[in-house]
């Protein structure tokens, strides 16, 4: 007999069982890294044999697929729930390092170092899709600044009005793509220093550091 949401008490355990590895999966990365992530030492912690566990998760590479895409996942809901109150480059900037902050190990796994012999599946780059759709439409909703573009810039620009595919085609201007990619790689520069701790015995605050470059950015 099926309860109350739908699901059948086997499939609702499967589910207990899933959540469970994955918890422990996250266990093992903060230890020694994603790229030590086995299955087997999970099972053994939870008191399974090796292919009991296979049978919730076929291998190691489905299993960080489904880290990478609940990270994924949170963040862009994280994204949008800020988007649902303004959307502001400001807000998404500390929206973005709250989320990292909150959990180092999932921002690292996403945007750190790639595990090795991984690939990512095809569903978590739509997911990273709707992040950057988010920025971008913050993006295009500032004003430009003030004065025309340097050369460089002005090169650059033009450059992204013929290759925006990382974009999927969102119909800001070339300056807006230009300011979400800004955005984007010098706020995860930042965050992804810290939180591999090359900051540590430095003596500033990052939050200040970030807050700085967050102003930088947003000046118009």
């Amino acid at each position: 007999m099926g309860e109350p949401d739908g699901r059948t008490p086997r499939e609702r355990y499967r589910t207990q069982v899933r959540e469970e590895v994955k918890q422990r999966a996250w266990e093992q990365i903060a230890e020694a890294g994603a790229s030590a992530l086995s299955l087997n030492a999970i099972a053994k912690k939870m008191g399974m044999s090796g292919p009991a566990l296979y049978r919730y998760f076929a291998n190691r590479d489905e299993l960080i697929g489904e880290l990478v895409r609940d990270a994924y996942r949170s963040l862009a809901d994280a994204f949008r729930v800020r988007a649902g109150a303004g959307t502001d480059l400001g807000g998404l900037a500390r929206t973005l390092r709250a989320w990292a902050l909150a959990d180092p190990q999932r921002y690292l796994l996403v945007y750190g170092t790639p595990v090795p012999g991984y690939r990512a599946p095809e569903d978590t780059t739509r997911i990273a899709a709707e992040i950057m759709a988010v920025l971008l439409d913050a993006s295009a909703a500032e004003e430009p600044p003030a004065g025309p573009p340097s050369p460089l810039e002005a090169h650059l620009e033009a450059h992204l009005a013929e290759h925006r595919d990382w974009a999927a085609q969102h119909p800001g201007p070339p300056s807006a793509l230009h300011r979400a990619l800004t955005f984007w790689t010098r706020l995860h520069g930042m965050l992804s220093l810290e939180l591999s701790g090359h900051f540590t015995g430095m003596g500033f605050d990052p939050a200040l550091l970030y807050d700085a470059e967050t102003e930088a950015l947003t000046a118009r």
